[in-house]
């Protein structure tokens, strides 16, 4: 993979925050969206936004990108106000939603130069910035090709490519892995990976667990329009420590399972998976054997019974009683 030069790296010294939301808050009609979300993040800084569907995820990103009017609260961009007429923090954003915003009749390289133009890029120097993004995403042999003939994670690749374009100070990927094939994924979290140790500050959100443990400095787990958990991974696993994860594999109807489960001493929460169920306890090895009593008299089709190392799929589940895909 290429190294890009110039841009990104500017300012990389640093320590202000790149992004600063405060306090935002956003209703539609009675139904309170976000309500007092806060957070920053630094340069170099991979932060994970996690949250059931629902949580109201894609409305903060909306209100920090300028692209919906927030009701209450402050946002900031390499030091910008973001109004929602805002140029200058607005042009600080490399935005990558979840859908393809690229033209398939044209070229990866067309597509790059278009929204180049529109970036305000021309001549070599915009020539340059496609030569460097293409290559960052791996698809330098690509660039004369048809966007409409690439696979799902090709198309998300140069995606990305377009948001780096102007060499913004916050890139925000919104589920840039959704519906891709194992290599593409993986050509993605390493092309974030680079940016991220060059010193990008990155926004990234996601349905899998894996991919913020492996990218993520912090994580922020949203519920509810409101953020619920922020820290590292251990801190936010340390807030677990005592408890094990129970994962059942399980077959039928399983809403009498779980109401058996949650009745049971000492099990804290118990979550539908798309398996079966997980619970958390604080002595797995003992809890076992009611468990699998509960099951039988439930009816349930109990076929495996795990317990693993408390993680962030862990918390997330203690926190809000789903798993992140839900």
């Amino acid at each position: 993979m290429a190294t890009m030069s110039g841009g990104e790296g500017a300012g990389m010294e640093s320590t202000e925050p790149v992004l600063v939301c405060c306090e935002l808050r956003k209703a539609f009609g009675d139904r309170t969206a976000v309500d007092g979300v806060s957070f920053e993040i630094a340069p170099g800084e991979c932060y994970g936004l996690l949250g059931p569907n629902g949580a109201g995820k894609t409305t903060t990103i909306s209100m920090l990108c300028g692209l919906l009017e927030r009701d209450g609260g402050e946002v900031t961009v390499g030091g910008e106000p973001m109004e929602h007429t805002s140029v200058g923090a607005k042009a600080a954003i490399g935005y990558v939603p979840q859908e393809i915003a690229l033209y398939p009749e044209l070229s990866a390289g067309d597509n790059l130069r278009f929204f180049g133009r529109l970036y305000g890029l021309s001549g070599r120097t915009l020539e340059d910035r496609v030569t460097e993004t293409i290559a960052a995403v791996g698809l330098t042999d690509r660039i004369k090709d048809r966007v409409g003939d690439f696979s799902g994670g090709m198309k998300r690749r140069a995606n990305i490519a377009a948001g780096l374009l102007h060499q913004p100070k916050l890139l925000v990927l919104d589920e840039p892995t959704v519906g891709v094939d194992p290599q593409s994924r993986n050509a993605i979290m390493e092309t974030v990976l680079e940016l991220r140790d060059r010193g990008m500050a990155i926004l990234y959100t996601t349905h899998y667990m894996e991919e913020a443990e492996r990218l993520c400095h912090r994580v922020g787990i949203i519920d509810g329009g409101r953020l619920i958990a922020e820290g590292t991974r251990r801190e936010l696993v340390g807030r677990i420590s005592g408890l094990d994860r129970i994962a059942l594999t399980a077959g039928g109807d399983l809403s009498e399972l779980k109401a058996l489960c949650q009745g049971l001493d000492g099990v804290t929460t118990v979550a539908v998976t798309s398996e079966g169920l997980e619970l958390l306890a604080p002595d797995g090895g003992q809890i076992l054997a009611r468990v699998v009593e509960a099951a039988t008299r439930a009816g349930a089709a109990l076929t495996g019974v795990e317990i693993v190392e408390p993680d962030l799929e862990a918390v997330f589940l203690l926190l809000t009683g789903k798993e992140l895909r839900d």
